[in-house]
């Protein structure tokens, strides 16, 4: 599909919760700003690092008053509690088209007019204010009282949250995996619109394929301790763990005396094609709402072994992509990854055929078609914006 799916003269908002990096949530607004190149963005907070798509340089970015704060770009997660009033004092009245690109707070962009549509491109219904807040409690070192100050912050934004859910006129989710969540936390229906995969920087590099590799942050949920606990019970395999973050002193201490263990620390962007293509499979240990990078991984050829939950199940096939273990323990890890090497190897084209139903144009053609049909279809001004289910 060709040109803007709307039609002339209308304009479009997209509003993002903050442009800090660049992950998954930021691609998927890389490509609705392509899909939409006259459109304006809106987030929370922006402050892009030097690497940043060159799309954005020379792009007005509307942020919210945490913007102004001191402290806001580099310390904005501690103003959790008002992020809500963040979103909502955009003023978005002249937009006819306002899409939400949400994991937090996004989706509770205040659209005011009856005529406007609402989109929400919904990565996950906020994880620490839902199924993860144990696991963000735990992991977040606070004492007694800030742990319980936090449990009430998180349940005043799951009550927000929960709230404003009938703001949008449509959900688009990543997976149907967060389409379920979607369902049970929201009571909304909603389309799976997978994310891009920019399937040309990744592309099979030639060269002989040795040992295991872990790309990731390193953050808690990511599990790579895990991983890494797997491969000191089998020392006859290689691991090597590229990625940063929070994590990273409790993955050093876990692979203390191992020597088959090795950090590379972070990767630029287009490195990671070469990287992955050197390693006889892809090692990952969460709980994903989708994942990207197992789907990098496959596009280099390169085949997965995956804790089979969540967003794995749509973008490994057993048998034909990777493999997967059912439990995220070391004893599980050991058992997927020597089953993985008794059996036959994927195929280097299966991966990457696999990865090509991701790719960036798949998912622009799909994003235009899904927004032309609901722009089609979208209330007149005399229909109240619907509540519960879609």
């Amino acid at each position: 599909m060709s040109g803007s799916p709307l039609p002339a003269g209308r304009r479009v908002a997209i509003v993002h919760e903050w442009l800090i990096g660049h992950a998954g949530s930021e691609r998927v607004v890389d490509e609705l700003l392509a899909v939409f190149p006259e459109a304006d963005l809106f987030a929370l907070v922006c402050a892009m690092p030097g690497e940043a798509p060159e799309r954005y340089r020379g792009r007005p970015v509307r942020t919210s008053f945490l913007q102004r704060w001191t402290g806001g770009r580099e310390s904005f997660r501690s103003y959790l509690p008002i992020f809500p009033e963040a979103v909502e004092s955009f003023d978005l009245r002249k937009y006819d088209l306002v899409i939400s690109s949400s994991h937090c707070v996004a989706k509770g962009a205040p659209t005011r007019r009856p005529d406007q549509l609402h989109i929400t491109y919904c990565h996950t219904p906020v994880r620490y204010a839902w199924d993860l807040q144990e696991a963000y409690l735990a992991d977040s070192g606070f004492g007694p009282l800030r742990r319980a100050a936090a449990r009430v912050g998180l349940a005043r934004l799951r009550g927000w949250d929960r709230r404003t859910s009938d703001r949008t006129d449509l959900y688009l989710t990543n997976s149907r995996f967060v389409g379920d969540r979607v369902a049970r936390y929201y009571g909304r229906s909603s389309v799976v619109v997978p994310p891009p995969v920019d399937t040309e920087t990744f592309r099979p590099m030639s060269g002989e394929r040795k040992g295991f590799i872990s790309v990731s942050r390193l953050a808690p949920y990511k599990k790579v301790p895990l991983l890494i606990d797997a491969f000191r019970q089998m020392p006859d395999l290689e691991l090597t763990v590229v990625g940063d973050g929070p994590d990273r002193a409790r993955c050093h201490a876990a692979a203390r005396g191992a020597t088959n263990i090795r950090f590379v620390g972070h990767a630029p962007y287009r490195e990671l094609p070469r990287i992955l293509s050197g390693a006889q499979a892809f090692v990952f240990a969460a709980l994903e709402d989708f994942g990207i990078a197992p789907l990098e991984a496959q596009a280099c050829g390169t085949p997965v072994i995956a804790f089979g939950a969540g967003g794995a199940l749509e973008t490994v096939i057993e048998g034909e992509t990777g493999a997967f273990f059912d439990a995220q323990t070391p004893a599980s890890i050991v058992t997927a990854v020597r089953r993985f090497l008794a059996a036959p190897p994927p195929s280097e084209a299966a991966c990457r055929q696999q990865a090509e139903r991701f790719a960036i144009p798949v998912f622009r053609a799909r994003i235009a078609e899904v927004i032309a049909r609901a722009w089609t279809e979208r209330p007149t001004p005399a229909t109240t914006r619907h509540e519960g289910v879609a």
